[in-house]
């Protein structure tokens, strides 16, 4: 296999994702050169761009320095694009999520499409356990872009008015202490617990709620 020159884009360091990509490209760096970076201006070009948990779109002047501009978004696309698709479906009941690897083009989460694969959760998995196993599909699925670039057929995404998720905020993990855990579970184990921790307010004073399994 020759050497392919891939550059990853996050958008933070504190994205969670930020170490599992640190370990992908130090596991790779032997057989192709790769370099991990929040600064798209630092970007200088190649074979491969991986926008990875990276919030802005890419512009066509920066994707064309490399051969393959590519996204991995949990969705079924064309149905489900914005940001934090995964958490919006987990919040609306859903355990079996679609991940679909594609390419990046001028509007949001439009381009066409290399290959799609599952999450499937059992309803119980809290913040981290969730993300270790999203994270896990989105690295193999970087790794199944490397090696079958030159066999891919994408294909095109279909026309779609289906909803836009919204970008999440801190507001969006709020309890209500007169609701049940039961009622609030979801909301509970998709919180962020470093950036975005569940909070209440009770009896004049704010408090912070952390969900853990033991």
């Amino acid at each position: 296999m020759s050497v392919i020159k891939v550059t990853i884009l996050c958008s933070s360091q504190r994205h969670p994702i930020f170490s599992f990509l640190q370990q992908w490209m130090e596991k790779r760096s032997n057989i192709h050169t790769v370099e991990l970076l929040t600064d798209i201006n630092k970007i200088s070009g190649g074979d491969f761009l991986f926008l990875i948990s990276f919030d802005k779109l890419v512009r066509s002047e920066i994707r064309s320095r490399y051969k393959h501009t590519l996204v991995i978004h949990a969705s079924d696309l064309p149905s489900g694009k914005g940001w934090s698709p995964h958490i919006w479906q987990i919040l609306d009941g859903k355990n079996k999520i679609t991940v679909t690897l594609f390419e990046a083009a001028d509007e949001l989460d439009a381009g066409d499409i290399w290959k799609k694969h599952h999450l499937i959760l059992e309803g119980h998995e809290l913040f981290d356990e969730i993300n270790a196993k999203l994270f896990a599909i989105e690295l193999e699925l970087m790794d199944f872009a490397l090696e079958n670039f030159n066999k891919i057929k994408p294909i095109q995404q279909k026309i779609s008015d289906d909803i836009l998720y919204p970008k999440r905020s801190p507001e969006d993990s709020k309890l209500d202490p007169d609701k049940s855990i039961a009622e609030q579970f979801e909301l509970m184990r998709v919180a962020d617990t470093e950036r975005f921790p569940c909070f209440f307010h009770f009896r004049g004073h704010r408090y912070k709620l952390i969900l853990r399994k033991y």
